[in-house]
């Protein structure tokens, strides 16, 4: 097993003196200082009090004239009334965006320069049956945002476990000839990754281009700041993104939960699997592990290596991109097939807005499977409004959590959601972490978003979205294979659910936007 990091003993000496621990503390110290010139201008002002009132009011009427959902608007208020002038001034921060401004310029002339890079058939968006279906709206609406055409479907496979696409991972990493690239939100070292990085390290020594990215949280929890270089020591260059310095600031917010992985333009994976031994079962956490994924062929890979490019590229004094995005050909295929991908630093939400055109247009049945469930008053709505209108909607969530507080911010949501109409399960044997939504047997989308505060409004997402392909059937059938290891949620097993749960759950609900 290759190990870039070497075991170390977990102690408290080690964490007190570690890199992490240094980070914190210098946090803590700047919101200390903050703290304090607070309480000193209280002291030195008689009037203080009277300001900090004014103060508050004023950001009470900013707050209500911004375009914050409600829900988040009914957090600030509340924070606001808990805590007037700290609240207040963390409002202006937030809402300040100091620190990510940078990112979001970077971003934007990214998006800017490579919007015209993926040609559109125009013959593919004046067919009949995606007009019928409005599919053509809604690739109008997501080119908004960015170059995603829509193609027509070559291969397409999807992954019911994150062991099957383990196995066809090692695969195409072993054909890969020009390129392999890699972004990922979790890289923890382990079986999955080792075998990972036996063939990165081996393809790099062959001369083939190498390009790993991971979410700088990493750091927090399963690698080393210096885990780059480690990297580039075996001929792999590598990106942390947006990683942790000791500096106050709202760039923290945003984060890389995306998943893809290219090999040489011909084949792209997407899917909710990240790169650490419990998306296999080769480590046990949270009972059985299940997850989702899609491999994708022919000429809809361009789109994820686009994606990449524009992530990988922000760090980049002189982005290259037109010797990436040639593609390969598969063999033709049933349907349609569309990338896209989702960001926080727009106005767009759009792994929120695709969700909710499949609930207001589905005819017959919208069955999901995901995580979290933490939703806003839209999202909410949009889903007791296709059950009320006689839609089978069906909701498939972990039966064993990874975060507890999470999990209890979902059951808040049951109650109204069976009243309804929706029908909730829970995964007995364990976890749920695929986000997967079918419907109709035309429709489906696999990726990254999950349904919850934190996927669709602050972090970086991107899905793959299915009309009409072959492997819709399967999909739909791993629903239903899945669904008879679920216990039902019916207002009986409310009324008899833990204590804790209904407790820290009516707690946190007022903040649940920043979870």
């Amino acid at each position: 097993m290759i190990r870039l990091i070497p075991i170390r003993r977990k102690g408290i000496f080690r964490l007190v003196f570690s890199r992490l621990a240094i980070i914190i503390g210098l946090l803590a110290l700047q919101v200390g200082i903050i703290v304090m010139m607070y309480h000193r201008f209280e002291e030195i002002l008689p009037y203080s009090k009277m300001i900090f009132g004014v103060f508050t009011i004023v950001m009470l009427l900013w707050l209500c004239n911004t375009d914050m959902v409600y829900i988040a608007k009914f957090t600030w208020a509340i924070i606001f009334f808990l805590f007037p002038v700290p609240g207040a001034l963390l409002f202006f921060l937030t809402m300040s965006d100091i620190g990510h401004r940078a990112l979001a310029k970077r971003t934007f002339q990214l998006i800017g320069e490579t919007r015209d890079k993926l040609p559109h058939d125009p013959g593919i968006m004046g067919e009949r049956e995606l007009m019928i279906s409005g599919m053509d709206d809604l690739c109008k609406y997501v080119n908004r945002t960015g170059c995603f055409p829509i193609f027509r479907a070559e291969e397409l496979d999807y992954f019911p476990s994150g062991e099957a696409k383990f196995t066809a991972v090692l695969e195409e990493l072993r054909k890969a000839e020009k390129f392999i690239f890699m972004e990922y939100f979790i890289i923890a070292e382990g079986y999955m990754w080792s075998e990972v990085l036996k063939i990165l390290r081996d393809k790099a020594a062959q001369g083939v281009e190498i390009r790993v990215m991971y979410d700088g949280m990493c750091e927090m929890s399963t690698l080393t700041h210096d885990y780059p270089q480690r990297l580039e020591k075996l001929g792999i260059r590598c990106h942390a993104f947006s990683p942790i310095t000791p500096f106050l600031s709202t760039y923290y917010n945003y984060r890389d939960h995306r998943k893809i992985l290219v090999v040489d333009g011909k084949v792209a994976f997407n899917g909710g699997i990240n790169f650490a031994d419990e998306y296999i079962n080769r480590k046990e956490r949270f009972g059985h592990w299940k997850d989702t994924a899609v491999m994708i062929r022919g000429s809809a890979v361009s789109s994820f290596t686009l994606m990449f490019l524009q992530m990988w590229n922000i760090s980049e004094k002189e982005p290259e991109w037109d010797r990436w995005l040639t593609t390969t050909p598969g063999t033709p295929g049933k349907g349609f097939v569309m990338p896209f991908a989702d960001s926080p630093l727009d106005d767009d939400k759009v792994g929120e807005n695709v969700i909710m055109d499949i609930l207001n247009r589905a005819t017959t049945y919208v069955h999901i499977m995901t995580p979290y469930l933490i939703l806003d008053g839209e999202l909410e709505n949009a889903l007791k409004f296709a059950a009320e209108r006689g839609i089978d909607v069906k909701i498939i969530l972990p039966g064993i959590p990874d975060k507890k507080t999470a999990y209890a911010l979902a059951k808040t949501h049951y109650k109204s959601l069976l009243k309804a109409g929706v029908k909730i399960y829970e995964y007995t044997p364990g976890f749920v972490h695929g986000k997967v939504i079918v419907s109709d047997d035309k429709k489906a989308v696999v990726g990254s978003i999950n349904l919850d505060f934190r996927s669709l409004y602050h972090h970086f997402e991107c899905a793959t979205y299915m009309y009409k392909t072959s492997c819709i059937g399967e999909i739909g059938a791993d629903f239903h294979d899945t669904l008879k290891l679920c216990r039902q949620v019916t207002s009986e097993t409310i009324k008899h659910e833990r204590l804790y749960y209904k407790v820290v759950g009516r707690l946190m609900k007022f903040i649940s936007p920043l979870f």
